[in-house]
């Protein structure tokens, strides 16, 4: 297997250029997908591991995050479905036609509306990202109720209000870096209120239906002091195909695990591409 040689760069799209990070080498790829208001560079710990001496990560910035341009169309991309649109079209771009896609928190809900629509899709991992049915009521009950519900979809955010939604990730507050905040203000606010809208007018595929229904595996990892995700919902849940039969929880973490706890994380992870890899 050739060695990894981690290279960054920005591919054109019709929704902007994306930006992404490529570890290089001939392993099976797996692509990597941030959350709200976040960016790439949440991964950082797995670019750091021996992950990448058997497998390709690349790791996107969103359109409208990070090194990424803004969305040209802000309603046709800042939703859920949109996102997976724009990743399928850079993936073709880099020549990537079959992957295991790792999505955390928003995007979890972008690897498994990709499990429907990509036919490259292996399977995926997803960790902080419920599997949100069409039904509201119920999809409410996939979150913990909390003052912080509103925060991840208010369009402006200021310095005090970044540093909050990026405590919230995390089990333990001071574990924030300071280009985390920095993420959060530099994303582009209209994504927030857009996707909340997306979802609510039912623009996303029904991601309880896919699990259900997919017969891709699917590892789904919860951090034990997630403060946004209800355990008990994901328990509740009917898949197909769930890797080791359970929800994994990574204890001592909250809902960043990838960043809180690498070293589980990045284990459970290679077990996982490991034992379902064709």
């Amino acid at each position: 297997m050739d060695q990894a040689v981690t290279a960054s760069g920005r591919i054109e799209t019709s929704f902007g250029a994306i930006a992404y990070e490529d570890s290089g080498g001939d392993g099976p790829v797996v692509v990597l997908i941030h959350g709200n208001s976040g960016s790439r560079r949440i991964y950082a710990k797995q670019f750091q591991s021996d992950l990448v001496q058997s497998h390709r990560l690349i790791a996107f910035d969103l359109p409208g995050h990070g090194e990424s341009d803004n969305a040209v169309d802000p309603q046709a991309t800042y939703y859920i479905a949109g996102f997976a649109t724009a990743l399928m079209e850079a993936l073709a771009g880099l020549g990537v036609k079959q992957a295991a896609l790792v999505g955390w928190s928003l995007g979890g809900h972008i690897a498994l509306e990709l499990m429907a629509r990509w036919p490259g899709a292996s399977g995926a991992f997803i960790f902080g990202a419920p599997p949100i049915p069409n039904d509201v009521e119920r999809a409410m009950s996939a979150f913990l109720p909390g003052d912080h519900a509103g925060l991840p979809f208010e369009e402006h955010f200021d310095a005090a209000m970044a540093t909050q939604f990026a405590q919230m990730s995390f089990a333990d507050p001071a574990s924030v870096e300071p280009w985390m905040v920095e993420d959060a203000l530099r994303t582009d606010g209209r994504f927030r209120p857009l996707s909340l809208q997306g979802a609510m007018a039912g623009r996303n595929l029904d991601e309880e239906k896919i699990v259900g229904e997919s017969a891709l595996p699917l590892a789904v990892l919860h951090g034990e002091h997630d403060s946004f995700v209800s355990l008990a919902f994901l328990r509740s849940v009917t898949y197909r195909n769930l890797w080791r039969g359970e929800v994994q929880v990574l204890k001592g973490a909250g809902h960043t695990p990838q960043w809180e706890a690498p070293g589980e994380f990045n284990a459970l992870l290679q077990e996982f591409l490991g034992e379902t890899s064709s």
